[in-house]
């Protein structure tokens, strides 16, 4: 394999990650700057900046990845659906939505899986496609692998791990979130059916923490720090490094 091969096939597994509370425009174009320079499968953004994101990624073969219900999961079904057809029509090719994490609790699967269905059947019949996401630190074995069942038997495209904002209380007292942790990531994969696949979000930093995730079984990784993975594996291979001023003149940024 070629070391343009190898690098492809790292940076098509990132969802590059603009999703902080505080993040603006800048922020957002800045974070499409990095997608488009280091070829990222997606940019992963808020509701409210998919057109924007959409257009500055236009022509780059980055696509728009947005979250629906995030972070918690607790909107209404309806909601759900009606937040991914109105990003879908500003040009998110990818959902990436929170189950309903109260109905996970109350183990009203019946609900859940109703929710996931809605949202999945606007995703598939617009060609995109869904990621539905489990927020593993609030969870049980036992939860995530009954959200596993449900999502194979509705045919999503992949479960994911987490939000990176599910900060649950840890034996210490304090608050944190462990995201991506190597059991989740196995169970998932343990779980689901062969045609769905998983989705490593939330403490994914460095290039050996990638391929961890990769060699578990994840396909696809969220992450904030994808420059510095990227060009840690441009290192690696022996590659250039990227100039991100060179795009600074590129039209919409």
């Amino acid at each position: 394999m070629d070391s343009s091969t190898a690098y492809s096939e790292i940076a098509k597994m990132i969802d590059h990650s603009i999703l902080h509370p505080t993040y603006g425009d800048a922020e957002l174009v800045h974070g499409c700057r990095i997608a488009a320079a280091y070829g990222a499968a997606t940019c992963c953004v808020k509701p409210y900046m998919v057109a924007r994101a959409a257009e500055l990624l236009s022509g780059s073969g980055v696509g728009v990845c947005v979250t629906i219900g995030f972070p918690h999961g607790g909107h209404t079904t309806e909601t759900k659906v009606q937040e991914a057809n109105s990003t879908m029509d500003d040009g998110a090719v990818e959902l990436d939505m929170v189950a309903n994490l109260g109905w996970v609790t109350d183990q009203a699967w019946d609900l859940v899986r109703a929710d996931i269905k809605a949202v999945n059947d606007v995703a598939v019949s617009r060609g995109g496609l869904l990621k539905v996401i489990f927020e593993v630190d609030f969870l049980a074995d036992d939860q995530v692998v009954q959200l596993c069942k449900i999502c194979t038997e509705i045919d999503v495209a992949f479960v994911k791990t987490s939000t990176g904002y599910g900060y649950a209380k840890q034996s210490d007292g304090r608050m944190a979130t462990l995201g991506a942790t190597d059991h989740f990531v196995e169970l998932m994969r343990a779980n689901s059916g062969p045609q769905v696949q998983v989705k490593a979000a939330g403490g994914v930093r460095t290039l050996a923490e990638l391929r961890r995730k990769k060699a578990l079984g994840a396909t696809r990784i969220g992450a904030s720090a994808t420059q510095a993975i990227l060009d840690e594996l441009r290192t690696e291979l022996g590659m250039s490094p990227i100039q991100l001023e060179a795009l600074a003149d590129r039209s919409g940024y």
